[in-house]
């Protein structure tokens, strides 16, 4: 075995294809043989330390018959795609992402990817190309648990550190507020976010780069230690001013002046009340929910939002008309008198509350209290399905424009109420009410607690 491998990797060194099949038609399984080795220099990684431009070719006839290859570590733990970017073999490197993208996340010795060793040497082209083919790498660690952004601080590596983070903030794929939330907040081994490294490695423009871009930072963290970003810079014998000044500006604080906080653990121990177990419950239905239940949900709550709408423009009884002839007393000829208030009044010994009107174009049947009744359960179901579409679409942006489109509708369908004759106190009266059965139903909400236990967590 260990005789054929030496003459596969003399005829990889040569980038001879034809010598390669040669030795294959003497034996059929030795690429096989040799991928079932966990630690191996495969002939892909002679080729892939090679460089040439027939050392190319030889490489692309490996991937296509022994794409494992790929992720093969040899004994000193590197994969092929490390060893030639190792040596600088950028076209090399180029073409075994064409093949395939995912080897960027391929670990070597120590964890470390090809996104860490380009942050390491600031490889600016090649960082952009390994997180444009894999955009999941910026969130690979090493085994010291440091992402591409710490070791690019550490290595005192600034526009890598500044391209990393720019990409994160430009980035626009269905990970990406997530990734940025999770890798500028990420800790290392020794629990340092790269805003602790940043101050301890003395770098004010990656600390100002980080502060001022409005990132969402947790600027008060702790470290294993600890101790926040304030404590690291007050330690220091130089305190840089610089760095300070932005810390301060930030709302940094030392970790004696930070709150104290309830414990996960303490949050646990006690019984679960009734509001809780409800939250919970609406919280678990949320998150569990199929596709195929929610879009019947949305569809329902949509159908009722149009019919409730639709109950204000054409209301039961109608709307009153103008009536074209004069009103006279029984026999007389004379007009009868009309009433110097055209509303209907509910009064008390010292104001008067009107709460319909009963001109031409309101609604006939407001002297009927079942018509009442029937306002009432229609804005309570109108808001009951808007609330219901507020939970059940997803986050984002377009989910911001649709939250407030249905606003809109909401304010709308109660100014309805009043052009048919509701009176603004009425219609305020329903708003109140119909906002704190919203509250009711929202507010039961499990998330509250969760964003107290991750801060307490760090």
């Amino acid at each position: 075995m260990g005789e054929r491998i030496v003459k596969l990797n003399e005829v990889a060194k040569q980038g001879n294809i034809e010598a390669f099949y040669g030795l294959i038609q003497e034996d059929v399984k030795l690429l096989e043989d040799i991928d079932e080795l966990p630690f191996v220099d495969t002939p892909l990684h002679v080729a892939a330390s090679a460089g040439g431009p027939q050392h190319i070719q030889f490489a692309m006839e490996m991937m296509r018959l022994k794409p494992s290859f790929a992720r093969k570590p040899n004994p000193n733990g590197y994969s092929p795609i490390h060893l030639a970017l190792q040596k600088g073999y950028t076209q090399m490197v180029h073409r075994l992402l064409q093949v395939d993208g995912d080897v960027v996340s391929v670990k070597a010795k120590e964890g470390m990817t090809l996104l860490h060793y380009a942050a390491k040497t600031e490889h600016l082209d090649l960082l952009v190309e390994f997180l444009s083919v894999c955009p999941h790498s910026i969130e690979d660690v090493t085994t010291k648990n440091e992402t591409a952004l710490h070791i690019a601080l550490k290595h005192n590596k600034l526009e890598a550190f500044k391209l990393l983070v720019g990409w994160l903030r430009q980035n626009r794929s269905k990970n990406s507020m997530f990734w940025e939330r999770k890798v500028l907040n990420w800790k290392d081994g020794e629990g340092n976010t790269v805003l602790h490294v940043a101050i301890s490695e003395n770098q004010p423009q990656a600390v100002d780069h980080l502060l001022a871009s409005g990132y969402d930072l947790d600027i008060n963290v702790k470290n294993l230690e600890g101790k926040t970003a304030r404590d690291i810079l007050q330690e220091q014998t130089q305190v840089n001013r610089r760095i300070e000044v932005l810390l301060r500006l930030a709302g940094a604080k030392r970790a004696s002046s930070l709150p104290k906080v309830t414990s996960y653990a303490d949050y646990l121990r006690p019984k679960v009340s009734l509001p809780e177990k409800l939250r919970i419950q609406r919280s678990r239905d949320k998150w569990s929910i199929s596709e195929e239940k929610r879009n019947a949900l949305l569809v329902v709550a949509t159908l009722l939002i149009t019919v409730t709408y639709q109950g204000i423009l054409s209301p039961p009884g109608g709307l009153k008309q103008d009536d074209p002839k004069p009103v006279t007393n029984h026999e007389s000829n004379t007009l009868a008198p009309v009433s110097s208030s055209s509303t209907l009044t509910f009064q008390n010994t010292t104001t008067s509350k009107k709460f319909y009107s009963n001109e031409a174009g309101s609604a006939e049947c407001f002297e009927k209290p079942p018509f009442w009744l029937y306002i009432v359960l229609n804005s309570a179901t109108f808001m009951l399905s808007c609330t219901i579409i507020f939970q059940l679409i997803p986050s984002g942006y377009f989910y911001v424009m649709f939250q407030a489109a249905l606003f809109f509708l909401y304010v709308c369908y109660f100014a309805s109420w009043t052009i048919i004759g509701v009176s603004f106190l009425t219609a305020f009266l329903l708003v109140f009410v119909s906002a704190l059965l919203y509250n009711i139903v929202v507010r039961m909400d499990f998330s509250s607690w969760r964003k107290r236990w991750h801060k307490a967590s760090q």
